[in-house]
């Protein structure tokens, strides 16, 4: 699933290659991505791209004075393209969704791999009529997360701390993938209830976030849009890793599944060697 960084990275492809460029048209592969109807993707035709932003996971797209706005969710992309076919797709074939052109020919599609369709496009009058911007957290690269931030967003929460760094409504940007890889650098177990965590503890985890994010972020700036998945995967050190070594300690880094997802993390950095229990093989086993 794209993330802060990767979100962030197409940001600056799209602040670069299409903003002072004007829309010629867009074309819906995927009726279903499309959240909002009024204005129709089509009042975009004959707008210049103004800006580029982002919010949290979702990217926007200042069209003057409309917003479109992408959530790629977890098997969505945004491919980049100097020259697109000027032919017309056919509605439902192949994984495209959604293809927006430029003025100059070039433009991007917007892609959705797999069987759960869930990346979501909305072209709005503003911001704050997408609900899920709408609810957004504070973002953790913004100036206004500090420790002491984080500690009150911590205080109060009755979740594990990994459920509070996933939840958009309370830190906004931060998915599975990178939550396993701050929670290792903080050396926390993500079982570890987020109101427990002593003051060390919570500059030691907001030193985490920010540095990791960060990190990220710049590794995936100046890439074309084709390599931003495969640095992702490159710089994880647990996430997607299981039954590798950990490249701190050495053990062998772990997995527990769930129904739709599963963690990652390493017993001898995190949980004191206590290998969690993997609730998927739980239930096999009964």
């Amino acid at each position: 699933m794209p993330e802060l960084p990767e979100v962030e990275a197409l940001v600056d492809v799209l602040a670069e290659r299409a903003v002072g460029r004007v829309v010629a048209r867009v074309d819906v592969a995927a009726i279903n991505v499309l959240k909002t109807y009024d204005p129709p993707p089509t009042s975009l035709g004959g707008l210049e791209v103004t800006g580029v932003t982002r919010r949290g996971k979702f990217l926007a797209l200042d069209v003057s004075g409309l917003w479109l706005v992408v959530h790629l969710s977890r098997a969505g992309w945004l491919q980049w393209k100097d020259a697109l076919p000027a032919t017309p797709p056919r509605p439902g074939k192949g994984p495209l969704a959604l293809r927006l052109h430029l003025d100059d020919g070039s433009g991007f599609d917007l892609t959705e791999a797999g069987t759960q369709k869930r990346l979501a496009v909305y072209v709005v009058r503003g911001l704050e009529e997408v609900p899920g911007i709408a609810r957004l957290g504070i973002d953790p690269l913004s100036e206004g997360f500090t420790v002491d931030a984080l500690a009150g967003l911590l205080a109060g929460a009755r979740q594990q701390v990994k459920g509070v760094l996933r939840d958009q409504a309370v830190i906004a940007g931060i998915g599975n993938a990178y939550s396993d890889e701050v929670l290792h650098v903080a050396r926390l177990s993500p079982y570890k209830l987020a109101a427990s965590l002593n003051t060390e503890d919570v500059r030691t985890l907001h030193a985490a976030i920010v540095d990791t994010l960060a990190d990220a972020v710049r590794r995936s700036r100046g890439l074309a849009t084709g390599r931003l998945k495969a640095e992702k995967k490159v710089g994880m050190r647990v996430h997607g890793r299981a039954g590798e070594p950990c490249p701190v300690c050495g053990d062998t880094v772990r997995e527990v599944s769930f129904a739709d997802r599963s963690l990652q993390y390493c017993p001898t950095c995190q949980t004191g060697g206590q290998v969690l229990a993997d609730r998927r093989l739980s239930r096999l086993l009964k």
